[in-house]
This record gives C-alpha cells, sequence and structure tokens, in this order.
C-alpha cells in the first residue's frame, strides 16, 4: 500500500497486469509491451503481494494478486519512469480497453467510457455492476485474515472512493444473493461508531455492517 515504495517501473508493471486481468508468460510482456519483470521486480512485488508468479519452462508467469488488484486502485508512482516501459504500460492499457472491455460494455468511445457526466439513468449497468462485484471480492480478499472472516463495510468502503456509493451498495446487494456471501448487521448495535453508521447497506429492511465473502 502507499508507503511500500514502489518505482515507476513497477508502479508500470501493476497496471500492464491490471489491463490484461490474466496469468501471462514473462516472454509475452516482453515480447508485447517491452516489459521485463526481472528478478528484482518480481521479487519485491511478490514479497508485497501485489504479484503471483510462477515459473513454466525457463520463462515465469505473472498475474495480479488480490492486494495487487486492491493497489492499482490507489495512486501509483510514475515520475521519471523509464520511457520504454511506461510506453508498454500505455499501450497494454490502451489495447486492453479498446478490444476487451469496450466490445462487452455499452461503450462506443473512449471518450464515452471516461467522462465525468453520469450518462446511466437509475440501476448501474449489469456489466458495472459485475466489475464492481469482482473488484469487492479482490478487496475483500486484501482486508480478510481468512476466507470467511467478517470485514465491516466501513473498511471495505475507501476502496472505492471513485465510484457512485449507490452503485456499490447495488453491487453488495447482487453479491449477497450469491452462495458464498454474506452481509449481515452488527450484533452489538452499542459498539458502532459514526463511520460504522454511515457505512452500513440497507438490506432487508434493516442497516448491514460486516461483510464476508468464502462462507461455508
Amino acid at each position: 500500500m502507499p508507503g511500500d515504495d514502489l518505482t515507476p517501473s513497477e508502479s508500470a508493471i501493476l497496471v500492464v497486469l491490471m489491463a490484461e486481468a490474466r496469468e501471462v508468460p514473462n516472454t509475452e510482456l516482453r515480447k508485447r509491451y517491452g516489459v521485463d519483470v526481472r528478478k528484482s521486480y518480481r521479487d519485491k512485488l511478490n514479497r508485497l503481494g501485489y504479484l503471483d508468479s510462477r515459473r513454466e519452462g525457463s520463462t515465469f508467469l505473472h498475474q495480479l494478486a488480490d492486494r495487487g488488484w486492491v493497489r492499482v486502485q490507489e495512486d501509483l508512482n510514475f515520475q521519471s519512469a523509464q520511457g520504454r516501459i511506461l510506453g508498454g504500460a500505455l499501450t497494454a492499457l490502451q489495447v486492453n480497453l479498446r478490444d476487451r472491455v469496450m466490445a462487452r460494455s455499452d461503450y462506443r468511445t473512449f471518450g464515452e467510457m471516461f467522462a465525468l457526466t453520469d450518462v446511466r439513468a437509475g440501476a448501474p449497468r449489469p456489466d458495472l455492476r459485475r466489475a464492481l462485484g469482482l473488484r469487492v471480492r479482490h478487496a475483500y480478499a486484501a482486508l480478510a485474515a481468512e476466507p470467511g472472516a467478517w470485514v465491516s463495510l466501513t473498511r471495505l468502503r475507501p476502496f472505492f472512493a471513485d465510484v457512485d456509493p449507490a452503485d456499490l451498495d447495488e453491487a453488495l446487494r447482487d453479491l449477497e444473493r450469491e452462495p458464498d456471501v454474506d452481509i449481515v448487521p452488527e450484533s452489538n448495535q452499542k459498539a458502532l461508531t459514526t463511520a460504522d453508521v454511515a457505512a452500513a447497506l440497507r438490506l432487508g429492511g434493516q442497516d448491514k455492517h460486516l461483510l464476508a465473502i468464502g462462507v461455508g
């Protein structure tokens, strides 16, 4: 998290793997984007829990770990980055937004995708809600001590400062219908802080404060 002293090149690696959103061989990263996850980068990002890496034959395969998905939601350091690796990160972002995200959404242009005006009417689009649900799962995995542990919505919501709270609430309601997810009220109401009350999700006529994923 901030304070981890990521270099610009390490930040760029996270962006490339965010854009790819899959396990990618290092040979492909070098060939396609000019990005080389060499040993010093790999060891540090693995140690921080941002990257999952495994050897296959003569190369390594890399993908963002759960903590890495949470980390890319926060500010990254791109100051004085090496031109080649930063260029690779930006190319990866552009290619995957255009060829993968836009192809599966209602967006027709990057302008629509990044517009500050709210083009949505009523409830968020199903594709947005699914994407938010996946983000919630990644954030939960980074916060929870183990699968099924309770995590307060007070701790979860700061990871979604870029999201309309109403959209996040709808995504949480969708998630709660899934068999491995539970959202419950705090049993000790006197222990609730002002922040806990503000972060609560209104669900089934109750204010609920705790999330568990990986239940039973």
